[in-house]
């Protein structure tokens, strides 16, 4: 079926492209000491809002098909919610139905990995992060699984614990230690042999994302599948002594570790198991999906001798890759996206990031579709991201993605342009509040040069972000006051936060008449009909509305 919009009566073609351009975790804070978005010196920024039309928009809870409003928003359902025009039920959403309901329990896969460990007196394997963030994963998934597969007569089970301290409080994988284990010793008490095998931090092991530090998988397949790592008789006693070796280690970044009874790991995954990855959220569950799924064409790293078993995730990561092959619940099914639209109706387009949300601006803007709907007119460029944390580098590449998306400017080569500087959200997650502040400055200066030449090709820019993170990097009470932690000190925040985000007009050659609607607080979502309007066309019908209309 083709996709076509109508022209709008009296559309006004902007002489040059539109850009979208997305300013990842930047949005409205309280404007406290925790907001690093409102202490950053942002002169471009400051501009649009004092001198173009503006608004804030939704980008939590139900504004982009999270379960509740007490749910932060994430670049996977931020990018969805604007590249569909729409919000869709996302997979913590789907998973929370199909676990309260137990529609999950009465699936082919649970199925088949509960008679497989069964038949095979093997054990079942949880592999995930633990966590309550509800980002990638949600704790109380787990815990259902873990009394089902008890119930349903599994007599072993072992947990390999991924650890969070970015969706949730820096240092507290202790404490989802301890709550998944007070669960399994109701269980073991019944006679069940469950139990923590192995862990490590999700940055130091396991969840990459977009193939840019294969190693770090590698890392987490040795420690996982071999029980390869620093051993430990109890998961509690390894993250204190983790800590300890660095007290100002956050949980993303712990090292390895593998649990061991008489000096033998007490989980490894081997012949005749099952195994679970527990993450709903696909970008950082392939690769460690592709490596459990890859036959021996597999090439990314040496994994050793490689167990026979059933592999399961949580939801299907990538519908087009068949990644992985056997899942548990059915991930969501997003129609005619923004980009299927313009490619339809023979709109050039480019996005750009770099490889840390380059999946975003394409893989999940378009409705969670790794390929192009047009290879003659759509160009996906990635820059490659650093190797390293990214607190030593706030900057990232926003300016090597400006440098890309200027040629294209200056050459008339696209008509639509998405972009996402990563910087407010990936700097964000350590926590390094003068790093913050630099990483704004940056995306602000890059902001800047768009600016300039938008005026000289006639383009329009529409800013924006997918969620808050920078704007909030202390904890607060319910009073609105910031929390102190046990040190004394202002309690770190490295999660995204509940706050709105901004969007800016810019429209330099001022022909448009661009007005902020009344239809009060959107989401998101509304900026694809926005974009729509601004190109000259009528948004589809199903679209959430336009942020924006046209004066005279």
């Amino acid at each position: 079926m083709s996709l076509n919009l109508s022209p709008l009566s009296d559309a006004v073609k902007p002489r040059g492209p539109v850009i979208l351009a997305i300013m990842d975790g930047v949005g409205i804070g309280p404007g406290d000491e925790s907001d690093m978005v409102a202490a950053a010196h942002t002169p471009h920024l400051d501009w649009l809002k004092a001198n173009a039309p503006n608004s804030s928009l939704r980008a939590h809870g139900g504004a982009v098909g999270m379960p509740s409003e007490d749910d932060m928003g994430n670049s996977e359902v931020g990018h969805n919610a604007i590249g569909a025009g729409r919000v869709f039920a996302q997979g913590a959403k789907l998973v929370n139905i199909a676990i309260e309901d137990e529609s999950v329990y009465d699936g082919e896969t649970w199925k088949a990995c509960v008679e497989r460990v069964k038949t095979n007196h093997g054990k079942l394997h949880f592999l995930g992060l633990l966590s309550d963030g509800n980002v990638h994963t949600h704790i109380r998934h787990l815990e259902s699984m873990l009394k089902r597969a008890h119930k349903e007569g599994v007599p072993t089970a072992r947990i390999h614990a991924l650890l969070d301290g970015r969706d949730v409080a820096p240092q507290s994988g202790d404490e989802y230690v301890a709550r998944i284990e007070a669960v399994m010793s109701e269980l073991n008490a019944e006679g069940a042999d469950y139990a923590v095998a192995s862990g490590g931090g999700r940055l130091y092991i396991t969840m990459d994302r977009y193939e840019a530090d294969w190693p770090m998988v590698k890392r987490g397949w040795d420690c996982h599948v071999h029980g390869i790592g620093r051993s430990f008789e109890t998961a509690l006693g390894a993250i204190e002594a983790l800590r300890a070796d660095d007290p100002s280690v956050i949980d993303q970044d712990l090292k390895e570790f593998v649990i061991v009874k008489d000096g033998e790991p007490i989980g490894k995954i081997e012949d005749g198991d099952a195994v679970i990855l527990f993450n709903f959220r696909g970008d950082r569950a392939m690769e460690i999906s592709k490596a459990f799924d890859g036959g021996p064409e597999f090439d990314k790293f040496d994994r050793g001798t490689v167990p026979d078993v059933l592999f399961a995730g949580m939801m299907q990561y990538d519908a087009e890759e068949n990644v992985p092959q056997h899942y548990l619940v059915t991930p969501p099914q997003i129609d005619n996206p923004m980009g299927e639209y313009l490619a339809d109706m023979g709109l050039t387009q480019l996005a750009v990031s770099e490889t840390q949300k380059y999946g975003h601006v394409t893989y999940f803007f378009n409705g969670n579709r790794s390929g192009k709907f047009n290879g003659d007119l759509e160009e996906y460029v990635e820059i490659p991201s650093d190797n390293v944390s990214f607190d030593q580098r706030p900057w990232m590449k926003a300016a090597e993605i400006t440098d890309v998306v200027l040629a294209s400017m200056r050459e008339r080569k696209h008509d639509v342009i998405r972009i996402n500087y990563p910087n407010g959200d990936m700097v964000g997650h350590t926590g390094d509040l003068q790093a913050v502040k630099i990483s704004v400055e940056a995306t602000d200066l890059s902001i800047g040069r768009l600016m300039k030449e938008a005026r000289k090709c006639g383009a329009i820019l529409v800013i924006t972000a997918d969620h808050g993170n920078a704007d909030e990097m202390y904890d607060h009470n319910k009073d609105g006051s910031i929390k102190i932690g046990k040190d004394g000190l202002p309690a770190s925040k490295t999660s995204h936060t509940l706050n709105p985000v901004p969007v800016y007009f810019y429209d330099p050659d001022g022909n448009h008449g661009i007005q902020i609607s009344d239809r009060g607080t959107l989401g998101i979502s509304s900026l694809a009909a926005s974009l729509f309007l601004l190109l000259g066309y009528e948004p589809p019908a199903d679209y959430d509305p336009s942020i924006i209309e046209f004066g005279s």
